[in-house]
């Protein structure tokens, strides 16, 4: 019985500790882009990486719209490096390009930055909504 139990409780942690959310995971309010659209993105475990679709797209006056880019990944690939910090790609709808993206987690805001062919672009400050 004491071995039982044992067992039980072992596979308990063991469960516990691989239900455990990375703190990325949830749902995020972009940065305007270009444009002035922003949207929100939910992060979720893809595969043992993490990846955001796009879930709403709003213009620059914050009124919800329709886009041909609702559930498409805009993060992919994404990868915790430890400190807050995450590498992985990121696709900008507004320019139609993917970029090697680094993330910066510091409580509820996400720095978001990239680079395709040297060229680099501050993508702004997300923030979680859920």
């Amino acid at each position: 019985m004491k071995k039982l139990v044992l067992a039980v409780a072992a596979l308990m942690v063991t469960a516990g500790m691989a239900a455990a959310a990375d703190p990325l995971e949830g749902t995020w309010r972009t940065a305007a882009d270009d444009n002035g659209d922003s949207g929100l993105i939910q992060v979720a475990p893809c595969g043992n990486a993490l990846c955001g679709k796009l879930v709403k797209s709003y213009d620059s006056a914050g009124k919800e719209k329709p886009s041909t880019m609702i559930g498409r990944n805009i993060i992919s690939e994404t990868q915790n490096k430890g400190g807050g910090t995450y590498k992985g790609k990121i696709y900008a709808p507004d320019r139609d390009k993917t970029y090697s993206s680094k993330l910066l987690l510091k409580g509820n805001t996400l720095s978001v930055s990239g680079c395709v062919f040297g060229i680099c672009r501050n993508g702004g400050t997300w923030k979680k909504v859920q």
